[in-house]
C-alpha cells in the first residue's frame, strides 16, 4: 500500500494570482498552487501543503482569525489574513482621502484588527498642521495617530513606529507618495531584493507591483510586516448595513440613545446620531464629514444586498 503525500505546515508569504510563495517551518520557501480551480489562499494563511518536484500544492487552509477584502470594479476579493493590526500611512502631502481612510478603519473594526494611523512629513510645517487638524475626529475616537518624518527623522520615527510593530503582524497601507516604500525599506532593508527574487522564481516581473508580500522583522520571527500595494479600496459587502454603526466608533457612541432599536441613523425621529450632528456642543462631537461617510457607506451596503 502506497503512503499518501507527506503534508507539511507552512505560511503563505506572497500571493501572485494562482501562485503562492509558502514558507515551511524550516524556513525554506517554495512556489505552490492551490488544489482545484479556485485560488483561495491569501498572505498570512497557515496552510498544509505537500511538495511535488520543485514546486508544491496547498492541500488545506487552516481556520483564520480574521480576513480582509479589497474591492475593484468587478468583485470583492480577500487578500490578507491573521493580522494583529493595520498601519495606515498617510502624509501631509499629497492630500489623502477621508473615504479611503474610513473604509480601512471600518474593515479593521469589523474584523477586530487594531488600526494605527501614521501621518508622515511632519517637517512640512503648515501642510502638516492642516493634515493633523483634519485628523482630530480620529484622535477623538481614540485611534492611535502618530506623527513622523520618514525623510528627515529616521531615527526618531523608526523608534516610535518600531515600538508599535514589536511582536505583531502588521498590514501596511498607504496611498502613492505617502512614503510606504520608505517605511518598508526602513524596517526591512532587503525588501526590494526579496521581491525581485520572488519575481524571478515565478519567471515573470509583471506581477511584482501588484502582489501582497510578507516580511519578517526579526530573526526570531515574532513580528512581520505585510505590504499590499496602493491604498486598497476595502471591500465591505460582507458587513450588514445595520452593523455599520457598530464599526464606526463615533457613530456608535451616540447610537445607543436612539428612540428606535432598529434606527438607521438616516431619518428617524428621536435619532441621537442626527441630534448629535445638529448640536454644536455635543460631547463627544460628531463631525459632519464622518456622518457623510456613514450615509454613503450605508447606501452602498444597502444596494449590494439586491
Amino acid at each position: 500500500m502506497n503512503a499518501g503525500p507527506t503534508l507539511q505546515q507552512g505560511l503563505i508569504v506572497a500571493n501572485y494570482g494562482r501562485h503562492f510563495l509558502v514558507e515551511a517551518a524550516s524556513g525554506e520557501r517554495r512556489i505552490c498552487h492551490s488544489r482545484g480551480k479556485k485560488s483561495q489562499g491569501v498572505v498570512g494563511d497557515r496552510v498544509a501543503w505537500c511538495a511535488s518536484q520543485d514546486e508544491g500544492t496547498i492541500e488545506a487552509i487552516h481556520p483564520r482569525r480574521n480576513l480582509l477584502y479589497r474591492r475593484d470594479d468587478l468583485r470583492t476579493k480577500s487578500f490578507a489574513a491573521n493580522l494583529d493590526q493595520v498601519l495606515i500611512l498617510i502624509a501631509a502631502e499629497p492630500a489623502f482621502s477621508s473615504n479611503q481612510l474610513s473604509r480601512a478603519l471600518v474593515a479593521a473594526e469589523a474584523e477586530h484588527i487594531a488600526p494605527i494611523i501614521v501621518l508622515n512629513k511632519s517637517d512640512m510645517g503648515p501642510e502638516f498642521e492642516r493634515a493633523w487638524d483634519w485628523l482630530a475626529p480620529y484622535r477623538e475616537m481614540a485611534y492611535p495617530v502618530l506623527p513622523c518624518s520618514l525623510k528627515h527623522g529616521y531615527l526618531q520615527s523608526q523608534a516610535a513606529i518600531g515600538a508599535l510593530l514589536k511582536g505583531k503582524t502588521t498590514l501596511v497601507l498607504g496611498p502613492s507618495g505617502a512614503g510606504k516604500s520608505t517605511l518598508i525599506n526602513l524596517f526591512v532593508p532587503g525588501a526590494l531584493a526579496q521581491t525581485g527574487e520572488v519575481s524571478q522564481a515565478l519567471r515573470s516581473g509583471k506581477h511584482t507591483t501588484t502582489s501582497t508580500t510578507w516580511y519578517w522583522l526579526d530573526q526570531a520571527k515574532s513580528a512581520a510586516l505585510i505590504d499590499s500595494p496602493g491604498f486598497q479600496e476595502f471591500g465591505l459587502r460582507h458587513i450588514e448595513p445595520m452593523q455599520l454603526a457598530l464599526n464606526m466608533p463615533d457613530i456608535k457612541q451616540h447610537a445607543g440613545a436612539c428612540r428606535f432599536y432598529n434606527c438607521t441613523h438616516l431619518h428617524e425621529p428621536g435619532c441621537s446620531v442626527i441630534a448629535a450632528l445638529a448640536a454644536s456642543d455635543s460631547v463627544p462631537a460628531l463631525h459632519a464629514d464622518r456622518y457623510r461617510i456613514y450615509r454613503e457607506l450605508h447606501a452602498e451596503l444597502s444596494e449590494s444586498r439586491y
